[in-house]
């Protein structure tokens, strides 16, 4: 017996497996011993097989023995290659169904000999199974089979998710008839889910033997099954959570033990959507006060950890051991300092509120619990370090001389203006340092790696398709489309060879409509190299470019395209021996002199440039490369026109430009409610000899689309690989992102500004649509979002490319119209200031304030952004004076706008005694 066998459990079967042929104790099916009819019924197995019957395949098995059954094997499995290798002449509305009969025939002609890991190579393999009812055929092929050998099979296939997803009634039949329980995995626990859920749900749970282990797996999940994650809705007996508890109540579910693994898996943590159910069996689970005694240290970790609302859950439960004087004060400590470190204003208060009632009535410990209370002292809010500075001042006579020290000591947290009040309650207990100078921390200046070679194997380049490689980013894509260019001309016939065996189920079955670009649009290269592709459509999809009404994303991706298109035409052939625009640099850039070399080598060997291939190493060229100037040299003295077109490019002749900007409101009428992406102009001016020299696919580098405001509505969120199509041009690359990233600032759609990161790092002068584009990302919705465009502000700062000034400048018109959300600008500017690089920040901050205090009544939410620039200017010592922030700042009332102006202010005016600053 294996490994896998050994650990599984005997059940007693409850459940009917799915109907089929009747089995023998023999292995095979009734009527297995027909060998006089076996050479003439294995004829018609094969024509049903390709035919695609799958329905007919388990009768016609019968009178076929052994040997039979052993011979239609062996032209199943070369049918099986012929399909998958596409060189069968099936119908395309035939190929799935023929798979499917391939798949129960071949099941039922595996030999009695035949091991478990055998069975499961065929009844596991991707390019076979199509149809759930697939299962149920092969099941009744299989025969009788030993109660191991299907247990066995049932774990194999059940490790495998697609498979367990798929294939429910054949491993719910093999667990049947094996008698055993089959280790729980995702896969399979989501197919018995999805098969379990109708109005018998409580029934058919209460049914099945598996049901506990089964359950606590789904509970457990990363990711729950969907039909578990599902609301109450209109048919509440479907409704998984309210089931499960009826089971519990019953005692057909351990109630302690459906407890145990809820909260366990809310202490794991992972996003809120997927907690979802755990957090709702909980509460329908009402645990006693016992049951939330046992568990306090979870709790505990799930307040501290957790996504915010379950970590209000597990502070409510905790509040309620608390108040019930059943919760340690070491406990309580311990959850006090995991939740004042959190940023939730809310989870903050509360818990500080429950520290302070606690120590109202247990004097005593608070030696305990203010150390942990001086977490707060160091939270983004200053709000909340007043409301802890208070809490320790109000206790501060009951702790002892060290305790006093220690708090004395976390109170340098504090902002500096409630140093006043903290020396005031600490006396000489409170440090007084000598001040060091400031010292600007910026991160160090990105190094472009330089591109790997191309995989020097054929089995290595498959290998990088096969597992993936491509999704790694441009650079790993780059890479292998070279790699499979280079290969496929020096031996097309082992590279198609090679691709068959590695893609048995290759996307490009489905049409032309299936190469997309991106990572995946490499198959249409593939199917070029098999000579798979209509020449006229390679045609016609070489020669596109741009509709005048393209948006200007879509004339990015639309080069990308092209260049795969002309590859899939080429490659293999001798007017395509290597790729001219593969990038040295990861940015996507070419060093000028190695493109020189390919330009040489190409001249030698007698071949013309591909059109688009040409295009895109000339737009790649790094014309800022010190070697520029030698190299435009050795380029003229080719004496081709490829290489006088790359002299005139390194002199900077036919270089695009691009101006952005935005129409006034009431230009031509236009509605007050229009938006800056409703606005905005890129123009990308007239160029008569970019449009004469260049392909179709970069014409509109010439001047076309129009300059018009035109609305990007469309998704093209993770698009990282636009910025390689313009590494040299950094403007130019910005003005073509302005469109999206303008239009999805009022969204919630992710990955837009996932180009900033590559967009700072590339060559080229930084104007206005850079500042723009960063700009936007830095008030996106999503919070990764804004942290790439954080991350772009520094890297300029870094370089010394930044003009903090004008993109304050920018910030402050997208801000008082409402296009910038102050919260997220906040939000990201507390980011970038948390690195270090106060002084960079507060410089942004300054050159916006004066226009969005300037209004009668200020932008909403300002107090924020204001909190954000005290707070750099308290740690830089900047000076000076913000025009509004005097009459803001002696306004009534406490609200956050006015006493954060009030600390600015005070700020500023105290920056002339901060030491000098420096950078780092």
């Amino acid at each position: 017996m294996t490994r896998s066998v050994q650990t599984l459990t005997r059940l007693r079967p409850s459940v009917p497996e799915p109907a089929g042929p009747e089995p023998t104790s023999s292995g095979g099916l009734r009527g297995g011993t027909g060998g006089a009819k076996g050479e003439g019924g294995a004829e018609e197995l094969l024509a049903a097989v390709r035919e695609g019957r799958a329905a007919a395949v388990p009768g016609l098995l019968e009178p076929l023995d052994a040997s039979a059954r052993k011979a239609a094997l062996t032209r199943l499995r070369a049918l099986r290659a012929e399909v998958g290798a596409g060189k069968r002449a099936t119908p395309p509305h035939l190929v799935d169904r023929v798979r499917s009969a391939l798949y129960v025939a071949g099941a039922g002609c595996l030999p009695a000999s035949a091991t478990a890991a055998v069975a499961a190579s065929w009844l596991g393999a991707r390019d076979l199974l199509v149809r759930e009812e697939d299962g149920a055929l092969a099941l009744a092929a299989l025969g009788d089979r030993a109660p191991e050998w299907a247990a066995d099979l049932a774990g194999r296939l059940a490790r495998r998710r697609a498979v367990a997803e798929n294939s429910y009634p054949l491993l719910h039949g093999l667990v049947v008839r094996s008698g055993y329980a089959v280790p729980p995995t995702d896969g399979y626990v989501t197919a018995w889910t999805r098969h379990l859920t109708d109005d018998r749900l409580v029934e058919r749970l209460r049914e099945d033997p598996q049901t506990p282990v089964l359950v606590a797996h789904a509970l457990a999940m990363a990711e729950p099954p969907e039909r578990l994650t599902r609301a109450l809705g209109r048919r509440p007996r479907r409704h998984w959570p309210t089931a499960l508890r009826t089971l519990v109540g019953e005692g057909v579910l351990d109630r302690a033990r459906v407890l145990d693994v809820c909260v366990s898996r809310l202490l794991h943590g992972g996003p809120a959507r997927d907690l979802r159910l755990p957090l709702e069996m909980v509460r329908l689970l009402a645990p006693d006060a016992r049951e939330l005694r046992e568990r306090i240290p979870d709790w505990i970790g799930i307040a501290s950890d957790a996504p915010s609302l379950v970590a209000g859950y597990a502070q409510d439960v905790l509040t309620e051991l608390a108040s019930a004087g059943t919760l340690p004060v070491g406990a309580l400590a311990e959850m006090t300092a995991g939740v004042l470190f959190r940023t939730e204003k809310k989870l903050v208060r509360a818990q500080l509120a429950l520290v302070g009632k606690v120590l109202a009535e247990e004097p005593g410990a608070a030696g305990e619990l203010l150390p942990a209370v001086t977490e707060a002292f160091g939270s983004e809010d200053t709000g909340v370090q007043e409301r802890a500075l208070k809490l320790v001042g109000r206790h501060l006579p009951a702790v002892d001389a060290e305790v006093r020290r220690e708090l004395a000591e976390a109170a340098g947290l504090l902002s500096p203006m409630h140093r006043q009040a903290a020396g005031e309650l600490f006396g000489a207990d409170l440090g007084r340092g000598t001040a060091l100078p400031y010292e600007e921390i910026l991160p160090p200046v990105p190094e472009a790696q330089r591109l790997a070679s191309p995989a020097t194997t054929v089995e290595e380049l498959v290998a990088q398709l096969v597992a993936g490689r491509l999704a790694e980013g441009p650079a790993a894509f780059e890479r292998a489309l070279d790699g499979l260019v280079r290969h496929a001309h020096r031996d097309r016939a082992a590279v198609a060879e090679a691709v068959r065996e590695a893609f048995p189920r290759p996307p490009w079955e489905q049409g032309a409509h299936c190469f997309t670009h991106g990572t995946q649009g490499i198959h249409v290269v593939l199917a070029g190299v098999l000579g798979l592709l209509d020449p006229a459509l390679v045609a016609t999809r070489r020669a596109q470019g741009p509709d005048q009404d393209s948006c200007l994303h879509q004339a990015l991706s639309g080069v990308l395209d092209a260049r795969l298109w002309e590859a899939a035409g080429l490659v293999g052939t001798d007017a395509l021996p290597f790729l001219l625009a593969t990038p040295t640099w990861s940015t996507g850039a070419i060093e000028p002199r190695v493109l020189v070399e390919r330009l040489r080598e190409y001249r030698d060997a007698g071949v013309e440039p591909a059109p688009t291939d040409l295009a895109q190493a000339l737009v790649r060229v790094a014309r800022a490369d010190p070697s520029a100037g030698r190299a435009a040299e050795e380029a003229a003295a080719l004496g081709t026109p490829a290489g006088r077109r790359l002299a005139a490019r390194l002199h900077g002749e036919g270089i695009v430009g691009a101006t952005v900007r935005f129409l006034p409101r009431d230009e031509d009428g236009a509605p007050q409610r229009w938006w800056p992406s409703d606005r905005l102009v890129v123009d990308l001016g007239e160029h008569p000899a970019v449009r004469a020299e260049f392909p179709p696919a970069f014409r509109w580098l010439g001047g076309a689309p129009e300059a018009a405001p035109r609305r990007c509505p469309h998704r093209v969120e993770g698009r990282a690989e636009w910025a390689t199509v313009l590494p040299a041009d950094r403007e130019l690359l910005a003005a073509c992102l302005l469109p999206t990233l303008a239009h999805r600032v009022e969204g919630d759609a992710r990955g837009a500004a996932e180009p900033l990161t590559a967009l700072v790092e590339a060559d080229g002068p930084v104007g206005r649509a850079v500042l723009l584009a960063l700009a936007f990302g830095l008030g996106r919705v999503d919070a990764d979002d804004r942290l790439r465009a954080v991350d772009g502000v520094l890297v300029l700062a870094a370089r010394g490319e930044l003009n903090a000034r004008r993109l304050g400048a920018e910030l402050a018109w997208l801000v008082a119209e409402g296009s910038v959300k102050p919260n997220r600008l906040a939000d990201a500017a507390r980011t970038a200031a948390a690195t270090g690089a106060y002084r960079t920040v507060w410089t942004v901050l300054e050159a916006m304030l004066p226009e969005v205090l300037a209004p009668a009544r200020p932008v909403r939410g300002l107090g924020e952004v204001l909190a954000v620039a005290a707070d750099c200017v308290e740690r830089c010592g900047a000076r000076g004076e913000v025009a509004g922030l005097d009459a803001l700042a002696s306004g009534r009332g406490s609200s956050q706008l006015v006493v954060q102006a009030g600390r600015l202010l005070s700020a500023l005016r105290q920056g002339a005694d901060q030491p000098p600053t420096e950078t780092v």
